[in-house]
């Protein structure tokens, strides 16, 4: 049989597209197996799932954009879901974001337990998990990669050794209030255990009430309201954090008391409100705890997603603030 030119033609382009067909195949399989479980198919995206306490106070809206701005910078897939300050709503949300194959998963918890069931759903999922600002109590440290946040016990710790500079002439009781955040929440829990440990240096220091203002404005103003009502003589309000000392400083003022004088005033968070506050002479000191931990965490995402190492904890760097050097520091805040 006679083979002509465009016989050979036809089919040398038939074996090339078959050759095509068999490497754009060989292609497909491989990048099918060893894409990301997690991402879109085709996709080398981070998905990161990350749950977050509310949206309590000025400290967590400006942890929220921190998060939200790192996340778009670092090219990260953010899938973000507010808890509303509800355990139940963020481990809800933690099991879609298993259900969804997130690539990474993290989260504030809301409390510090009752997390190991769906730590571990997580984990048999093959998800890593990261804790950001707050930790949980649980023994089971394989549940979740690494805590990023601060030392919520020092800043307690000195918060008092502030006062106990500002009081060691003082010969007398010094009566002091405490609105602590919400109720077994780590830094509640770390900021009242650093606070009243150092106090105990000084037996004329004592904590006459204590209750939770759920680390909100309005939760601070209320329960400030009463402890006024119920001792007649306070010289300190310990509040562990900003907006709770910012609700409370309504309410000494509407008492008749000025606030920074005859009630001195001690916060944790500094953030610009309390800064202001602080600048102004209504607050007295601010132990910083930084909420800007939005690049940080993409970088974590990224590494705990690449398989490497991460140390179990990364503390931030943080600092306090007198009025004086809130005066300083206010013009360059970024949040």
């Amino acid at each position: 049989m006679r083979i002509t030119g465009n016989t050979l033609t036809r089919r040398g382009f038939g074996a090339v597209l078959a050759a095509g067909l068999l490497a754009t195949g060989l292609t497909a399989c491989a990048n099918s197996d060893t894409g990301d479980a997690g991402g879109a198919a085709g996709d080398d995206k981070i998905v990161l799932g990350f749950s977050q306490v509310g949206a309590e106070s000025g400290w967590r809206t400006a942890n929220t954009t921190s998060v939200k701005e790192a996340a778009a910078e670092a090219g990260i897939e953010l899938k973000f879901d507010d808890a509303q300050q509800k355990q139940e709503n963020q481990i809800r949300a933690i099991r879609n974001f298993i259900q969804q194959k997130v690539d990474v998963i993290a989260f504030s918890p809301v409390v510090e337990s009752g997390w190991d069931t769906v730590l571990k759903e997580a984990k048999d999922a093959q998800i890593p998990v990261i804790l950001t600002d707050r930790a949980v109590d649980s023994a089971d440290k394989t549940l979740y990669k690494t805590f990023l946040g601060s030392d919520f016990v020092k800043e307690g710790r000195l918060s008092a050794e502030w006062l106990l500079e500002e009081t060691k002439s003082a010969t007398g009781p010094v009566n002091i209030v405490e609105l602590q955040g919400t109720t077994g929440s780590a830094p509640a829990n770390d900021r009242k255990k650093g606070f009243g440990e150092a106090i105990a240096a000084n037996p004329n220091l004592k904590i006459i009430a204590s209750q939770s203002g759920d680390f909100t404005r309005a939760g601070g103003k209320a329960v400030m309201e009463q402890f006024l009502k119920a001792n007649p003589k306070i010289d300190v309000l310990f509040a562990h954090n900003d907006d709770m000392g910012l609700g409370a400083l309504e309410a000494i003022t509407a008492a008749g008391k000025v606030p920074g004088k005859d009630i001195k005033i001690i916060t944790i968070d500094a953030v610009k409100d309390g800064m202001q506050a602080l600048a102004d002479g209504k607050f007295n000191f601010i132990a910083e705890c930084s909420p800007l931990l939005g690049p940080q965490l993409m970088d974590l995402a990224k590494k705990v997603h690449a398989g490497e190492e991460v140390p179990a904890r990364i503390e931030t760097e943080e600092t306090t603030f007198t009025q004086q050097t809130a005066k300083e520091a206010l013009p360059n805040r970024k949040y």
